[in-house]
């Protein structure tokens, strides 16, 4: 009952029940003086009034209560209780509201306590993965400072491996910059209309040189009609493919790799499959890869770096194509990714 309602209801009741009662107690008994009718009247009225303001007083009284314990608790920082109220008034709804706004404050306070664990865990894996470089750079520069790098071979072997050391560090960078990108949803995409078979046909020929270059076997196959067509960003796609293959590469464990990629049409979305014959995931990490900062090597000692936001980016971009991705793998035989990205299909004027 609204309280609007309760007040009306108590008004015609402090109105009608003294005038009522009194004109009973007249027909029933024999008429008295006026004076002790008068009083018997303001007996009936005060007992009325003081029923209704009681019932009134708990009506309000009781959820202004539990609201102001609420702020209270609120104010010293507390969120976990609950405040209940199945009043159908006014104050009812004030009740459930704040119980809603302690929701939302628990969810946001819950959230910023993630995303502060995950930022200091990111800042710790850079900072891990940026000393390893650093550390080998400085020695390596000490080494030609010191004269140890004393033939033309010696120099070169230095001067590459300070390269590529400092091309570690600049993928890191890199890869940080987009994180933090992607976390404000501030990536720039350029989405434009390409042939299917063109693009994943040159993706392909990039990667078979690349991969070439450091001795593992790719294999391309296209099952996709030469018409077929997609929306994309061509530059965020690819760093989709380099990433999980970057990823194949990194883990691999066996002498002889083999790196696959398979295109298919599976009704209104094209499907990229890209599979290896490493080391595999296990079945307890496997749900929780696409994790940002999740390592299946929970050692900071690896020498395989990186700072465990790679497949959450490729996640991200993905899903910001209208697609999802998923993984299947198996231990000691290798693991297979899976995404899918909707293709263009033309709709008639008419439609």
């Amino acid at each position: 009952m609204k309280l609007k309602t309760k007040l009306l209801l108590a008004f015609m009741i402090v109105m009608i029940v003294p005038t009522l009662s009194t004109t009973l107690i007249m027909c029933v008994f024999a008429p008295r003086a006026a004076e002790e009718l008068q009083q018997l009247y303001l007996l009936i009225v005060f007992c009325t009034v003081a029923v209704l303001v009681y019932w009134i007083y708990r009506t309000v009284s009781v959820p202004l209560a539990n609201l102001q314990r609420a702020a209270r608790n609120i104010k010293e920082g507390n969120l976990d209780f609950e405040i209940k109220n199945e009043a159908d008034d006014e104050i009812g709804q004030l009740c459930r509201d704040f119980e809603e706004m302690r929701l939302r404050l628990k969810a946001n306070a819950e959230e910023k306590i993630a995303y502060d664990k995950e930022s200091k865990e990111l800042i710790s894996n850079i900072s891990h993965d940026l000393k390893t470089p650093i550390t080998a750079i400085k020695g390596y520069v000490e080494g030609i400072m010191d004269g140890v790098a004393d033939t033309p071979e010696k120099m070169d072997r230095y001067i590459r491996t300070i390269y590529n050391k400092a091309n570690e560090m600049d993928l890191l960078i890199n890869e940080l910059t987009l994180y933090s990108k992607i976390d404000t949803n501030r990536i720039p995409y350029n989405f434009t209309t390409i042939s299917a078979m063109q693009y994943f046909r040159d993706c392909a020929e990039d990667l078979e040189m690349e991969l070439d270059a450091k001795g593992i076997q790719f294999i391309y196959r296209n099952h996709i009609e030469v018409d077929s067509k997609v929306i994309v960003d061509p530059e965020q796609l690819r760093r989709v493919i380099n990433n999980i293959v970057g990823n194949s590469v990194k883990y691999r464990d066996k002498p002889h790799t083999r790196i696959t990629m398979d295109v298919r049409d599976v009704g209104d979305f094209i499907q990229i499959e890209l599979g290896d014959n490493g080391k595999g995931i296990s079945s307890k990490d496997l749900p929780n890869i696409f994790d940002r900062f999740y390592r299946t090597d929970a050692s900071r000692n690896s020498s395989k770096g990186g700072s465990g936001i790679g497949l959450s980016i490729v996640k991200k971009i993905v899903e910001e194509h209208g697609g999802k991705i998923w993984a299947s793998s198996e231990e000691g035989v290798g693991t297979t990714m899976y995404f899918v990205i909707r293709k263009y299909q033309e709709v008639p004027m008419n439609e």
